[in-house]
């Protein structure tokens, strides 16, 4: 079996007398560690020596060549020196205390630690073995170490991505709370900055004029530029149209970026060193930038970092919209309070408008249907208005027809027009301007003879939202009256109701449909393996009958007169019964992925249950010269589970185990009681697994062949089929693997 590293090293000491430290017999000492390091050069761990000099200070001896192309130092380069001469003050005190600490405790002691070598940062795993002299002196520290800094990188995207998400959770949850726009824009710079880890974030507004203004910043120094007008010298160039069009720009170094003169000097005087400008819309209309600022040195920018910066202006944009909207609905409600003696009609016209789009945005929050909405639309719309009749007619996907689809008459006696569909090439004059989302106001003499010539007024409000034009609300006023704009704009603000019930509903119908398909396909491929699993069974068992015929006509002196007929009786035997099982884990498989039954539950007595199934692998794990170990926590309350899916489980997991498992390393089953949940652990050392492994072990089919060595054959089922039962008995289960050793670990609660 092989030794680690370390072990390796117990065993070098062993062969070198306690001299070999300082004053006598030099030679002897010398002779002695270049033997050592000449073992070091074989091994394919990163190994490095450590003295502990008489003062209890440290300096290094020798590193072998696996931590020299990991470090990019020389061992020549290294020996004699101590840790400040190769890393920073930071990590060579933290260097300093683990050597320490190893004197301290006397003994082998393990840690992590983040060191910067040729400016390169990396995460490391070291075990530090201390070794004595003959006067039981700690004289020196074998180190061995792994580079975990993939493992180390991939823990802190992990925690990237997580912070990532909260940051648009916290804005996209004040943009829903409806807080003051500037207290959003104020936050989202201050948590952007600190995330980023930046010197500035800011939020620059257009001015009429082409100029800027800060109107939120989060500075590393006191030097803020919150409320200062900026003029760009450059941004009345191409700058616009470039932003305009959705572009962000990013700069890692200013001056190696391609950037005008004057563009350059502008930034210097700003003292920015490298940032990322990206554009920041209010609908189609670019209302400002959100700019962040590295001002120490030039900075490489990460993708993940201008993608956060682009999410972000899209929140900050629906946040101005919305700002938007508050503050017009206030400025609205100001004025109608101002002319409230003159206008008290207006004034509960308002009141009936804001109570319809409460009503409205309560049946789009509670219903996926959009029928019941949009036909109340269309009655509230023409009794708040005292209209003659209102409609909203939807486009076709080509846009070249419309359909009224809802419609509400205030007269009896009006001909009915839903479902009325009209070419829009008949009416040019009047779509072209609702396709280009304006509103639309005209008067209309009434169709038919009439005593007295009837005029009437008609509107006509797009309804649409960021992914385009959706149709149309009309409303007919039975007089010359036209709608004023203040009319207008409610109408608009329930049209946006509208789209927002229209796409809701969209979406829904296109999700239930692909639920449905989804549906199709996993019942198809349920009942093509259940007919493909019955369709096996009968050769199956067919070729099995023919084998036990075939043994049955055969005489013994008949079978053995061939030395190879065993053999194939044996092969067919062993491959019948293996496709066999293949076919009942197959079955067993669809049968949990295809909603069954709820289990039969049992309270059981883990400390009686378990033992009999554990023993049963004692032979087992005897022939294959491992340790079989049970360790049953007393406490353990009884557990309800089926008796017979619980058995599989245990079982399956043990087989899986032992094929596994080297021969001298052990196996361990465990239970605990971990709040209100009991815990299963099935154990086993002599086996580590990468994390690609780890995240397809459960998988149909999936095999660590070259971990195997025994060399045990499997349908391949057996670990999906643990995960469906476990879950399927309301559990969880999941592994993890290191430091040598590999665990199953099921949890059932109480």
């Amino acid at each position: 079996m092989n030794k680690n590293p370390a072990e390796s090293t117990m065993e070098l000491t062993k062969l070198s007398p306690p001299q070999i430290i300082f004053g006598t017999e030099v030679d002897e000492k010398n002779s002695s560690e270049q033997f050592l390091l000449s073992m070091y050069d074989s091994v394919q761990a990163s190994i490095f020596v450590v003295d502990v000099l008489e003062d209890g200070d440290f300096q290094y001896v020798a590193l072998n060549p696996t931590h020299e192309r990991w470090i990019g130092i020389r061992s020549d380069d290294l020996r004699g020196k101590k840790p400040e001469d190769i890393l920073s003050p930071i990590d060579a005190a933290r260097v300093r205390q683990h050597y320490a600490d190893c004197v301290l405790f006397g003994k082998t002691i393990s840690y992590e630690q983040c060191l910067q070598f040729q400016g390169v940062t990396t995460w490391w795993s070291t075990t530090l073995t201390p070794l004595r002299d003959a006067n039981s002196r700690i004289y020196r520290l074998i180190g061995t170490s792994s580079n975990i800094t993939p493992v180390k990188q991939a823990q802190e995207a992990v925690g990237l991505q997580f912070e990532r998400e909260q940051l648009l959770e916290a804005i996209a949850g004040r943009i829903h709370q409806s807080i003051e726009l500037e207290t959003i824009l104020h936050q989202t710079t201050i948590e952007l900055r600190q995330f980023l880890n930046c010197d500035r974030i800011l939020i620059y507004r257009f001015q009429p004029d082409g100029s800027g203004v800060i109107v939120a910043a989060s500075v590393a120094a006191s030097d803020s530029l919150l409320g200062k007008n900026i003029i760009d010298p450059c941004f009345s160039g191409k700058h616009p149209e470039h932003y305009g069009q959705g572009c962000i720009q990013v700069v890692e170094d200013i001056y190696a970026a391609g950037l005008h003169p004057y563009h350059i000097d502008f930034l210097a005087s700003l003292q920015i060193k490298a940032n990322v400008v990206v554009p920041i819309f209010q609908e189609q209309d670019m209302w400002g930038l959100l700019i962040a600022h590295h001002c120490q040195e030039s900075r490489q920018w990460q993708q993940a970092e201008t993608s956060l910066l682009k999410q972000l202006a899209t929140q900050i944009g629906i946040a101005v919209q919305q700002a938007e909207l508050r503050q017009q609905l206030k400025d609205l409600k100001a004025e109608i309070e101002l002319q409230k003696q003159k206008h008290k009609n207006q004034l509960q016209q308002v009141r009936n408008f804001e109570a319809l789009v409460r009503r409205m945005t309560e049946q789009i929050r509670d219903r996926l249907d959009e029928t019941q909405v949009l036909q109340t639309v269309t009655q509230e719309l023409t009794e708040l208005l005292t209209l003659e009749r209102c409609q909203i007619e939807l486009y076709s996907p080509c846009q070249t027809l419309v359909t009224i689809a809802y419609e509400y008459s205030s007269i009896n006696n009006l001909p009915q027009c839903q479902e009325l569909t009209r070419q829009i090439a008949d009416r040019l004059e009047v779509y072209q301007p609702l396709l280009q989302k304006q509103p639309l106001q005209f008067l209309e003499i009434a169709p038919g003879w009439q005593p007295n010539l009837l005029v009437m007024s008609q509107m006509a409000c797009p309804i649409f939202d960021t992914q385009g034009i959706l149709g149309n609300l009309w409303l007919t006023r039975p007089s010359q009256e036209a709608f004023d704009e203040f009319e207008i704009e409610l109408v608009q603000q329930v049209a946006n109701e509208c789209a927002i019930a229209i796409r809701q509903a969209q979406l829904y119908q296109q999700t239930q449909t692909q639920v449905k398909e989804l549906e199709n396909c996993d019942r198809l491929k349920n009942q093509f393996l259940r007919n493909l699993s019955q369709e096996l069974r009968t050769p199956i068992t067919s070729i099995s009958l023919a084998v036990q015929t075939l043994e049955s006509v055969l005489t013994p002196a008949e079978i053995l007169e061939i030395e190879i007929v065993p053999q194939l009786l044996q092969i067919l035997h062993n491959e019948c019964a293996r496709e066999s099982k293949l076919i009942n884990d197959l079955l067993k498989l669809t049968y949990l992925e295809a909603e069954p039954e709820p289990p039969t539950l049992i309270a059981i007595d883990l400390q009686s249950w378990l033992q009999p199934i554990v023993e049963s692998f004692r032979d087992l794990t005897n022939c294959q010269r491992q340790q079989l170990k049970l360790s049953i926590d007393r406490a353990l309350p009884p557990l309800e589970t089926d008796i017979t899916d619980m058995e599989r489980i245990i079982t399956e997991l043990l087989n899986h185990v032992c094929k596994y498992t080297p021969a001298g390393e052990s196996v361990t089953v465990s239970t605990h009681l971990r709040g209100d949940a009991v815990e299963l652990n099935i154990s086993n050392s002599g086996l580590e697994l990468t994390s690609n492994e780890l995240s397809r072990i459960f998988e149909p089919f999936y095999h660590l062949s070259k971990h195997d060595p025994w060399k045990h054959s499997g349908t391949g089922l057996e670990l999906a089929l643990v995960q469906k039962m476990v879950r399927h008995l309301g559990g969880s289960i999941y592994v993890e693997s290191g430091v040598g050793q590999t665990t199953f670990i099921i949890k059932f609660p109480l």
